[in-house]
């Protein structure tokens, strides 16, 4: 069995500064940190990234926090359009630049030594035909492939509820139509597993076991897309915590709290102790079944 390594995302973490909220990780207990690429923390359109990055590596050792690097910023390219522009964006220079975000993300990754780049493929634009969109998908994804084989660091798409990649099925397909390649991983958020997939998240971990290269956590309820704190949702987390060992799943499970920044510090105290807790009774289940 694989021990749980926990991390918390700087997303639900936006007003605090960097440093501040590494040192509140490190403090809390957390193994590493989910590193979303934004204008408040590591920005990655500003000058000097290089250096700040270099600056920031530093700063993990010395805490002993690992990372994984995300992605998901709402309005890190355009202040106006949330997520925006995606890879399916009409505007070939649209998609141009999110790619660019992307293999500037590959970069920063492999500078940090992270585990993974997490990524999402975007909303559909209403008018395009669902044929287009995957295309524009697939054509979008071939060079960060690339760079993620040439940097040794996984791409880890995540389905995405509402997005032409939402679910599981759908990572598959991507997977058949790009040829399987290595460094193509998946971004398993397990609240959305219980929002939208059919199987329980135990057994949608299962399911995919093979391509998991990184992992978000937090309590959600069926079919609602809201990130709740633990507790406050619906998601029987010990068989999840259980699934996740006997995958032998080795990065981050990163909470993923982007909407509950004005009590980041105290959920992060929370989520670890309810996870710790969750994974606890998880080992004392196993070792019962064992004896």
């Amino acid at each position: 069995m694989t021990p749980l390594r926990l991390g918390y995302g700087t997303n639900g973490l936006a007003d605090l500064r960097l440093d501040d909220a590494l040192a509140l990780l490190a403090d809390l207990g957390y193994d590493g940190v989910g590193l979303t690429l934004d204008h408040m923390h590591l920005d990655p359109l500003a000058p000097g990234l290089a250096a700040r990055t270099t600056r920031l590596a530093r700063r993990l050792e010395a805490l002993g926090l690992t990372v994984a690097v995300e992605t998901g910023a709402r309005y890190v390219l355009d202040p106006r359009r949330k997520h925006g522009p995606s890879l399916l964006d009409p505007d070939p220079g649209g998609r141009a630049v999110r790619r660019e975000l992307l293999t500037t993300a590959v970069r920063v990754a492999a500078d940090l030594g992270a585990h993974a780049v997490h990524c999402f493929s975007g909303i559909n634009p209403g008018d395009t035909d669902p044929d287009t969109a995957w295309k524009r998908l697939e054509e979008s994804l071939a060079p960060v492939l690339d760079a993620a084989a040439a940097a040794g660091v996984p791409l880890a798409v995540e389905p995405e509820p509402g997005h032409l990649l939402a679910t599981l099925d759908d990572f598959r397909r991507l997977r058949r139509a790009l040829g399987g390649p290595a460094p193509l991983g998946l971004t398993l958020d397990i609240g959305h597993c219980q929002c939208l997939e059919p199987e329980p998240p135990a057994d949608c971990v299962r399911a995919v076991a093979p391509w998991l290269r990184h992992v978000q956590i937090e309590d959600m309820r069926r079919g609602v897309h809201e990130h709740l704190p633990f507790g406050d949702g619906e998601i029987d987390f010990p068989p999840v915590l259980e699934a996740l060992a006997a995958a032998g799943y080795r990065g981050l499970t990163v909470v993923e709290l982007p909407r509950h920044s004005h009590a980041g510090p105290e959920l992060a105290r929370h989520s670890i102790e309810f996870l710790r807790a969750a994974d606890a009774a998880r080992a004392a289940r196993t070792n019962g079944a064992r004896s």
